[in-house]
């Protein structure tokens, strides 16, 4: 993180009630909060506002400096400090701007200080605290007693620390109920105000409201359908993706719980085949949903959506309606081979699934352990297949097959 001092101008506007600004920007590391000391050290700021831009960062250096914030009885607020023309040698001046957002572990420095303000354009967004090195597919990681205890002991850290600075724990809760595949929470202007989060707010843009005491939540149907096959015929993983064989057709498969801001309403499907269309695979989703406690189940869903990259494709929903207590969505396309070389290709990539139904959106992102080393074997399957897929050439199955 950057630390910049910037007294507020034009000067001629202001005057003697120019505030101060302590514009800190970027990610939060484990040495910011030493930074940060050394920028302090010998500068006079009595009545500053320090004004944050970030993406979160380091749990422990976040807490660090929360704590030098308040120590130091400074202000807080979100937003960007830009910096206005003057003369040469003159003292840099600037104006603040709302437009910016705090970010994960940024939000909990945002509680160091004394007077907190939220303008009505910036965002404070929350969500779990997850390893670093397995958020990029959580599902999909292992995760050993060690990790747990670590992970256990951070949030023992940060409940500590919010309860220190005079936060209500229902901030904590908020941030600990949304999963690592789901977008971030961004808060509410009744969140930021009765958790105490801002100590003063003009109204902020509503977000997603979430309950502050949800009620117990209720137990998910038994059965699970996948396409009118009970699930057990068919060994779908929810850790990687994997070749799977349904009635002799051949796909690459994984399965994902489907959460509304941590809440589990669901699961989901993905079935990727080789297509007869030139340069396309055949893309299925496949969805059980029921009634959450904070969620109620909605008639159908609309629309599904898949991301990957800057690349986008709609699918059709061919059915959604009500199956033995739950409802079933069939969704699918043909999807350009682009796609999913993307999403197969060397290193860590994601695939984000958003479905609409009823006012309810859903956004999960998923990782793509398995899905490289699993893709040759689908086009070798595909190629063997009887009927008009045995005849496909290596063109005619996508991009990666040609490149295999």
């Amino acid at each position: 993180m950057r630390f910049e001092l910037i007294r507020q101008g034009p000067s001629d506007t202001c005057g003697a009630r120019c505030k101060v600004f302590v514009a800190a920007t970027g990610a939060i590391t484990a040495d910011t909060p030493r930074d940060f000391s050394v920028f302090a050290k010998g500068r006079d700021l009595t009545g500053a506002t320090v004004v944050l831009d970030s993406d979160g960062g380091s749990v422990h250096g976040a807490i660090a400096l929360g704590r030098a914030i308040r120590k130091l009885a400074l202000d807080t607020t979100v937003g960007r400090v830009r910096l206005l023309r003057a003369p040469e040698n003159a003292e840099p001046r600037g104006a603040l701007s709302p437009q910016a957002d705090c970010e994960s572990m940024c939000a909990f420095v945002l509680l160091g200080g004394v007077r907190r303000v939220v303008p009505a354009e910036a965002r404070v967004m929350v969500h779990q605290i997850w390893l670093g090195d397995r958020r990029d597919d959580p599902t999909a990681a292992n995760y050993s007693a060690e990790d747990l205890v670590l992970v256990q002991r951070d949030i023992g850290r940060l409940a500590q620390y919010t309860a220190e600075m005079g936060i209500s724990i229902d901030m904590l809760d908020l941030s600990l109920r949304i999963p690592p595949w789901e977008p971030m929470h961004a808060m509410t202007s009744d969140e930021l105000r009765t958790m105490r989060v801002a100590t003063e707010q003009p109204d902020i843009a509503t977000g997603a409201a979430v309950a502050a005491n949800p009620p117990a939540p209720i137990a998910p149907p038994v059965s699970r359908l996948t396409n009118g096959i009970q699930a057990a015929m068919i060994d779908i993983s929810e850790r990687n993706w994997a070749v799977v064989d349904q009635s002799g057709h051949s796909s690459l498969a994984r399965r994902h719980p489907l959460t509304v801001e941590g809440e589990e309403i669901g699961s989901f499907d993905l079935l990727v085949s080789c297509g007869a269309d030139r340069g396309r695979y055949d893309f299925s989703y496949i969805e059980r949903r029921y009634k959450g406690a904070r969620n109620a189940a909605p008639d159908a869903v609309g629309a599904v959506t898949v991301r990957v990259g800057g690349l986008s494709e709609p699918l059709k929903v061919v059915s959604s309606d009500q199956r033995d207590g739950e409802m079933v969505t069939y969704a699918a396309a043909q999807v350009p081979a682009d796609l999913i070389d993307a999403f197969t290709s060397l290193g860590n990539r994601s695939m984000t699934l958003e479905t609409r139904a009823s006012g309810l959106v859903t956004t999960i992102r998923l990782g793509n352990t398995g899905a490289r080393q699993s893709l040759p074997g689908l086009i070798s399957a595909c190629r063997k297949s009887p009927g008009d897929r045995a005849d496909l050439s290596a063109g005619q199955l996508g991009g990666m097959a040609a490149a295999r």
